[in-house]
């Protein structure tokens, strides 16, 4: 049986994951997990490989392509320059020694925060780490670099510990903190601000925690308020997806992915504003800019909330995302409505509110889909709908380009013409944002059409919108189907919390690269 092909290997990494189960770990922080053969760690990254990272949206993908491309390296120690054929599915950052299979569409123009600049007016953008890609770069319109009157104000996240949940509140009360602050200085025109527990606790199967984390939001929600009518500051509420309004399967499993739900969208101020019942997350843009009276670009496709009420021209506004705050009129399994949330109970009972459309095609994504922070801060600030990368993968797959990309031909022929091997490195799930199985079997397919004889897969795994132990079902879904055809071997597998950063903890990345080149890992079939 040739190296990197299906055979008696069959199901090995998979039963492995479900004994790591037993072990009490889960999918979201799997150690490594490393199959061996005859003593030694199998299809490990070696220099002149070709590699494919094939997972998609990329803030959490920046940190270990880095590791493993470029020459000048220092984080951690590292093996040197690889000189490897690497390849990314899309973009991942601007100037990484890297091919890239669907670059960017070009950036997203006339978004809500250029035209508040071209306006004249001074605005913030308020969150902690864990956030500042989405209120910087996706809520700009995938665009980075700054804009006249325009300033960041990011929280630092902690890391004093491992997982949110033994912290819910996170950093909300300096966030809240600075919110204040800004709405005191009549500088600030647009005051944008993110609160990220609910979806970042969210993820975590710990009920308790994700009920701290709600009635945290709702309290500090209330005090910012306060202080925003204190101030003459009409305020914006909204969130960019649902996540702990459907916190349940039908079958009573607990479910830490994102929703397809709607989320609520309140104007609060001392005039009340009638608005339309019902509308998407591309209505904001326009909705601040009625409210600014400012006027509305053509890009701009999607229509004001506005219905009439309320004295306009407002002179300054916030808008406050409570990430992942989804709205559910069901109650069983709801997390939302089983904490105590008297602030965005009172604001839904005093102020007219409209539900907005925050998933599938309303955000350009595959119809059916859930929601994500990404293309929900993404859609906000730039006023329209915008197809996303999934899609156009989708596409490419269905019409055939896919195989005929150029980016991904490169990686596999040279592999083939070198003898070495294609690692095919990512997220293996149906749900996660960050990727797709169907991704990870159009490579196969690929590599398999261009007759290379090494190809080594090192999956990814987190429960986000997956039934318990799903990992080990997608594993051996793909182990049957690396039989079945006879190309690829699964070698390792991570949780990725280790592979997926975006806060430069580089111990987590440096694990996940050790595992990948050197075959540090539990061992699997020694």
């Amino acid at each position: 049986m040739l190296p990197g092909c299906g055979g008696k290997a069959l199901l090995s990494m998979s039963r492995s994951v479900r004994d790591a189960y037993r072990r009490g770990q889960e999918d979201e922080t799997l150690e490594p997990l490393v199959l061996f053969n005859n003593g030694k760690a199998e299809g490990r990254i070696a220099r002149g490989d070709s590699a494919i990272f094939y997972n998609i949206r990329g803030e959490r993908e920046i940190e270990l392509t880095e590791s493993l491309t470029e020459s000048g390296f220092s984080r951690f120690s590292t093996a040197g320059d690889l000189g490897l054929k690497f390849a990314t599915m899309i973009e991942y950052r601007k100037g990484l020694p890297v091919l890239v299979a669907f670059p960017p569409e070009g950036a997203v123009s006339n978004t809500l925060s250029e035209v508040i600049s071209r306006q004249g007016l001074e605005q913030v953008n308020v969150t902690e780490a864990e956030k500042a890609v989405h209120v910087s770069f996706f809520f700009g319109g995938k665009k980075r670099g700054d804009l006249p009157g325009r300033e960041f104000l990011i929280v630092p996240t902690r890391k004093d510990v491992a997982l949110f949940d033994e912290a819910p509140e996170m950093s909300i009360a300096e966030i809240a903190d600075a919110l204040i602050g800004r709405l005191r200085d009549p500088r600030w025109g647009f005051i944008l601000a993110n609160f990220p527990n609910v979806d970042v606790v969210g993820h975590i199967e710990n009920k308790g925690a994700v009920i701290r984390a709600i009635e945290a939001v709702d309290s500090w929600t209330g005090k910012v308020l306060d202080e925003a009518l204190r101030q003459g500051v009409t305020a914006v509420v909204t969130a960019d997806h649902g996540t702990v309004e459907k916190w349940l399967y039908p079958d009573g499993a607990v479910d830490t992915g994102h929703t397809d739900s709607d989320v609520p969208f309140i104007i609060v101020g001392r005039e009340k504003f009638a608005l339309r019942n019902t509308g998407e997350l591309s209505d904001i843009a326009p909705t601040v800019l009625e409210l600014f009276g400012f006027p509305r670009p053509g890009e701009m496709t999607g229509r004001s909330l506005l219905a009439g009420g309320g004295r306009l021209p407002v002179k300054r506004i916030l808008l406050l995302i409570l990430d992942g705050w989804g709205y559910s009129e069901k109650t069983a399994g709801n997390l939302i409505a089983e904490a105590r949330t008297p602030v965005m109970d009172g604001l839904m009972a005093s102020y007219p509110w409209a539900r907005l459309r925050a998933a599938g095609d309303a955000v350009g994504l595959p119809a059916g889909t859930v929601g994500n922070s990404e293309v929900g801060h993404l859609h906000i600030g730039a006023g329209r709908r915008i197809f996303s990368d999934r899609v156009r993968i989708d596409k490419a797959i269905s019409d055939g380009s896919f195989r005929r990309n150029e980016a991904f031909l490169a990686a596999a022929r040279h592999a083939r013409e070198t003898g070495g091997s294609l690692h095919l490195i990512g997220i293996v799930s149906f749900f996660s944002s960050h990727g797709s199985v169907d991704h990870l079997l159009a490579l196969l397919d690929l590599a398999g059409r261009e007759g290379v004889k090494n190809v080594f897969i090192h999956a990814m795994l987190g429960r986000r919108g997956e039934v318990p132990e799903s990992g080990a079902n997608y594993i051996e879904m793909i182990e049957k189907k690396t039989a079945e055809t006879g190309i690829g071997r699964v070698v390792s597998v991570i949780g990725r919390y280790w592979s997926m950063d975006r806060e430069e903890n580089w111990d987590r990345i440096e694990k996940t690269y050790r595992m990948l080149v050197y075959g540090e890992g539990f061992p699997v079939g020694r």
